[in-house]
């Protein structure tokens, strides 16, 4: 009988070692992830500083900058949606600096009634921060150029259509008055991190594998009683 218990026992250890071992890995995920979380926050709250002459999108993601310039009235319109809010879109501007540069500036949001409401221009001051975001994707579709709807923040496309150097200004602040825009500005808080939960369900995994290994081996004990 003994003989006969011996491979369930060892499918149901090796079963559970390897759920273990996946869940173990998760934590260790986890460890991993909360330190770029922790890094990123950091990179994200300090200082603002001038815009780089050359902003590189490794070195410089999440670099919390400030200029001044002229909002200069050309916009598109990236359709997302919003948590308790619903449709709208963010507006991404045509931001010309004191020195001539055209950048992209993420304005914000504002839902899908508020879109023709109001393109300020004129100068002002902007604090954000430089980001890349990578959201063009095979099932993105393509941009409707004639209603200046698009449906991810592709920055080389949007710098070629709007004239300006592929660099995007996430906004934090923009001293406009009366804008119906409202900044979404970047936050480590938007980065998925479910290591957690993900280490929790192997953990359980495994302990049900268990379970259920030991309920196999007490009902085939009983069985071989029985006979």
């Amino acid at each position: 009988m003994l003989k006969r218990m011996i491979v369930p026992l060892l499918f149901g250890l090796v079963g559970s070692a390897i759920l273990i071992s996946l869940g173990v890995w998760q934590m260790q995920r986890l460890t991993w992830k909360e330190a770029i979380l922790a890094d990123i926050e950091t990179r994200i709250t300090a200082a603002p500083v001038a815009i780089p002459a050359m902003p590189d999108p490794v070195a410089d993601k999440y670099l919390p900058v400030t200029a001044r310039g002229e909002i200069t009235g050309d916009e598109v319109h990236v359709l997302v949606s919003q948590k308790q809010i619903g449709a709208g879109y963010r507006i991404i501007a045509a931001f010309e600096l004191l020195d001539g540069r055209r950048v992209l500036l993420d304005r914000g949001f504002v839902k899908v009634q508020q879109k023709e409401a109001m393109r300020p221009t004129g100068m002002s001051q902007v604090v954000g921060n430089l980001h890349w975001p990578d959201e063009k994707g095979s099932s993105i579709p393509e941009p409707d150029l004639k209603a200046e709807i698009w449906f991810a923040r592709d920055v080389p496309a949007l710098a070629a259509h709007l004239n300006t150097e592929p660099v995007l200004i996430i906004a934090r602040n923009v001293d406009l008055a009366d804008d119906p825009v409202a900044p979404l500005p970047v936050d480590s808080a938007s980065i998925p991190n479910d290591h957690l939960q993900y280490a929790l369900t192997w953990f359980s995994l495994a302990l049900i594998w268990m379970v259920m290994t030991l309920a196999f081996l007490w009902r085939a004990r009983g069985v071989q009683k029985g006979s």
